[in-house]
């Protein structure tokens, strides 16, 4: 049964009890990355493979991932080319209390430095088990860094 979460800023990024930040170099530019993250929203399946089902729904997303997990986001910042940022209103996954996800753009002589900030705040049980699964987070996003950085170079090639 989905189940609301507090709604929380974009100041959230800083202050949750959990805050987890993982980043990854792409060759890709920073507006490709950007048009990836937050406009072509329904191709995240393609390169975040955790994603099973993304969807714009009005001011926000509908995301399934792998094991059933739901949410439903309000869109927070939308930087064309330099922030992409959502909170989680409603999900299934019990004991969540508040959830939001940062990802900013950085422009190097490469490509782009993604960022990705994964805020959440929930038990503690629930916070450790997060924090018990950094390592699967990380590889996951190293993985869609890497498929996304791919996908868009195939895409202009």
């Amino acid at each position: 049964m989905a189940h609301r979460l507090r709604p929380v800023g974009l100041d959230f990024v800083e202050t949750a009890p959990l805050r987890l930040v993982f980043a990854a170099g792409v060759s890709a530019a920073p507006d490709a990355v950007y048009r990836a993250l937050a406009e072509d929203i329904a191709d995240w399946p393609s390169w975040f493979t955790a994603v099973t089902m993304c969807r714009a729904t009005e001011g926000g997303r509908e995301v399934r991932l792998k094991g059933g997990t739901r949410f439903q986001e309000s869109v927070l910042a939308a930087d064309p080319s330099t922030r992409y940022a959502y909170r989680v209103d409603e999900s299934n996954t019990p004991g969540l209390r508040a959830l939001l996800e940062e990802w900013r753009l950085t422009a190097t002589d490469s490509g782009t430095r993604v960022q990705w900030t994964f805020a959440a705040d929930g038990p503690g049980p629930l916070l450790a088990g997060i924090r018990f699964g950094r390592s699967g987070l990380e590889r996951a996003f190293r993985e869609a860094a890497r498929k996304l950085d791919g996908r868009i170079a195939a895409a202009t090639a």
